[in-house]
């Protein structure tokens, strides 16, 4: 069994999208996925499965839809693929709740960095299907637009290492 997570695009935030992590739960149970456990009410949840990425990917993303009426969009990783995002952060020395790894479905275009608009003191760096941020000065003030990020979910190094150590913890089964 492959141990993954799913990153849900726009869960709880704002008030819209409200997903409550029972319901979250149910929905993997009835992908069949095992050992299901969410972390924080903002749209994580880490489960077993016996599926490729990909159709994990597109049983979650069906259940979502049909549970919210709309499209849910939802970035899958695997234990060694969340490792690595952790491991790649190009902004280790900067605190880790102004450092977030921006999580999309594919590589980022090799054009990303031309597209940026509003950049002031941000920095940004380029992964393998992410794109990492620093915000030196916080998130709520910031300008910055990375169109190729867009449909894309962020999570700060923070949550990204509370993940990969819940991931690699022992389960129930």
């Amino acid at each position: 069994m492959t141990s993954y997570v799913a990153l849900l695009r726009a869960v709880n935030v704002g008030g819209t999208g409200k997903v409550p992590m029972t319901e979250l739960r149910a929905i993997c149970e009835n992908c069949g996925f095992q050992d299901v456990r969410t972390y924080i009410a903002s749209g994580n949840v880490l489960f077993k499965a016996d599926l490729g990425e990909t159709v994990v990917q597109a049983k979650l993303e069906a259940q979502l839809r049909g549970y919210a009426g709309k499209p849910v969009g939802v970035a899958v990783r695997t234990g060694p693929e969340m490792a690595a995002v952790l491991a790649a952060n190009p902004f280790r020395e900067a605190a880790p709740n102004r450092v977030v790894a921006i999580f999309l479905k594919e590589p980022p275009p090799a054009d990303l960095l031309d597209k940026v608009r509003g950049l002031a003191c941000e920095e940004i760096a380029i992964g393998v299907r992410e794109v990492y941020v620093h915000y030196p000065g916080g998130q709520a003030d910031t300008r910055l637009k990375i169109p190729a990020a867009s449909s894309g979910t962020a999570r700060n190094m923070n949550t990204v290492a509370k993940l990969v150590e819940r991931m690699s913890a022992p389960t129930s089964g």
